[in-house]
């Protein structure tokens, strides 16, 4: 049996590829990594990430635009803020038996491998508090009312940006036959913050695989993960939640920018920069905006609102 981890990237994420790559060999140097293409623009970072950490393209880049064919023909173009982001699917057809998927604005602080431990007892794992915000950016309260799901069911809503799982559990029949689920009630779906793949991965997952297990349910209870968290503690490099008193396993800048001036921009800074090898990142700080600038944002926030809501 394989183990291994995918990750999804592009030259423009060279920077928050290289900050989580070190992080996951900072603590594991065996682990075989493979890198799904976002788009054509992947060549610079693949290059970076074969040379510095071992990581491998996927092969079949063939079935990649089979995917994003399927899904266009499906939706349309206008329909995801993000379509691209549906290739991490590509993980189900992989070489590894096991697998974890990871984002690139993640972090890690253990042998993150080591997780997929869970999957002798189940098939799919995650590791995350979003079901403690509702079903916000993933459902809209629909899927209640017409009894798509239950209220237990929809406790196991998950971020998409961190998950693993077992190979072929999901075929791709069962990917395009998803898609036509969802195409046929958009209504279903809160794509107000401009999510793209999560709510339709969600429904995926809670329609199709039914061993799913949630790791900060464990036991020993689990510390947070994201990076909007305002009370982790540093020590060391690595962070902590003092609610459990743990250790993080990952931190997660999902939604948010990573740049100077963000939430645990120093931990960023520390593990992008780990590398001798590579020169150091100039990522420039922020502009501030007047209070125009600001107003005109929240304006547009709320039309999206508006239009989520109709």
């Amino acid at each position: 049996m394989t183990r291994g981890i995918y990750i999804i990237a592009n030259d423009k994420v060279t920077d928050h590829a290289i900050a989580l790559l070190n992080s996951i060999r900072l603590y594991d140097q065996e682990t075989p990594i493979i890198m799904i293409p976002y788009d054509d623009n992947y060549h610079n970072i693949a290059n970076t990430l074969s040379k510095h950490y071992q990581v491998g393209i996927y092969e079949d880049l063939d079935f990649i635009d089979r995917l994003s064919q399927k899904l266009h023909e499906t939706f349309g173009g206008k329909f995801f803020a993000r379509p691209n982001q549906f290739r991490k699917q590509a993980c189900w057809f992989g070489p590894f038996d096991e697998f974890l998927y990871i984002d690139t604005d993640i972090v890690v602080f253990e042998k993150i491998i080591d997780n997929l431990n869970y999957l002798n007892q189940v098939d799919f794992i995650c590791c995350d508090y979003q079901h403690l915000g509702g079903i916000q950016n993933v459902f809209t309260p629909k899927v209640l009312t017409e009894k798509v799901f239950t209220e237990n069911e929809l406790k196991d809503i998950f971020n998409g940006g961190f998950w693993g799982a077992k190979k072929n559990l999901i075929s791709q029949q069962d990917l395009y036959d998803t898609f036509a689920e969802c195409a046929a009630h958009p209504e279903y779906f809160d794509f107000s913050q401009k999510t793209s793949d999560q709510p339709i991965i969600n429904y995926m997952l809670l329609k199709r695989i039914s061993r799913r297990f949630n790791i900060v349910r464990r036991e020993e209870k689990a510390p947070g993960n994201w990076a909007g968290t305002p009370n982790f503690n540093i020590k060391e490099h690595v962070l902590f939640d003092p609610t459990v008193n743990q250790p993080l396993q990952y931190l997660h800048w999902a939604g948010i920018r990573i740049q100077p001036g963000c939430p645990y921009w120093e931990i960023w800074q520390y593990y992008r920069n780990l590398n001798p090898a590579l020169p150091a990142a100039e990522i420039p700080a922020p502009v501030k905006k007047n209070q125009w600038q600001s107003k005109l944002d929240n304006l547009k926030s709320r039309l999206r609102q508006l239009r989520a809501s109709l």
